[in-house]
């Protein structure tokens, strides 16, 4: 039994991460474990849309998506503290991420290629995978958001191991992030 107090969080905790990292996955654990509210920004889009975020992609563009999705992460992040799980894409905006860094702690689910690769495969409602060799794709995105991702305040390696064992290393690393051991002087 773990003799600690509970983790208090005087944030949102927003999951960062490629499509496949387990952000909804772990976040609905992580949720239920701090006793916090789950919200899933890409529902949320959609709820504010009108239409599935495909739509969106197809009906207005990327850049469109972007600004209702900032719009919307922005909302959010002004609500009481939560387990917020974001699209793959939002961290990589600017300004969507400045938002998360004054307003949330962000975690980055780190995944490699062939974990994302055998998550994401079966299912068709990914935009961005609908253009050329899906595993092509991740690789590519990969090259060019984990970069940008490892700007996060924690980072957690997101692999084939069970959900809950990753949950409990998001509950360690944001434990060490927000209460770090005292150092004797």
């Amino acid at each position: 039994m773990d003799a600690r107090p509970p983790l208090s969080l005087p944030r949102t905790v927003a999951l960062v991460g490629l499509m496949g990292a387990g952000k909804s996955a772990i976040g609905k654990r992580l949720a239920l474990r701090l006793g916090l509210p789950f919200v899933d920004a890409d529902d949320e889009i959609e709820r504010a849309a009108g239409c599935s975020i495909a739509e969106i992609f197809e009906k207005y563009g990327e850049a469109d998506f972007r600004a209702g999705e900032r719009r919307v992460i922005s909302r959010l992040l002004d609500e009481p503290p939560h387990v917020l799980s974001t699209g793959g894409g939002a961290y990589i905006d600017p300004d969507t991420r400045d938002l998360m860094r004054t307003k949330a702690v962000t975690v980055w689910l780190r995944a490699e290629l062939d974990v994302l690769y055998d998550r994401v495969r079966k299912r068709a409602h990914r935009p961005l995978l609908r253009n050329g060799d899906p595993k092509e794709v991740l690789a590519r995105l990969m090259s060019q958001r984990y970069p940008i991702y490892a700007e996060a305040d924690v980072i957690v390696d997101s692999t084939a191991q069970p959900a809950d064992r990753t949950t409990d290393q998001v509950i360690e690393a944001l434990r060490a992030h927000l209460q770090p051991e005292k150092t004797p002087a």
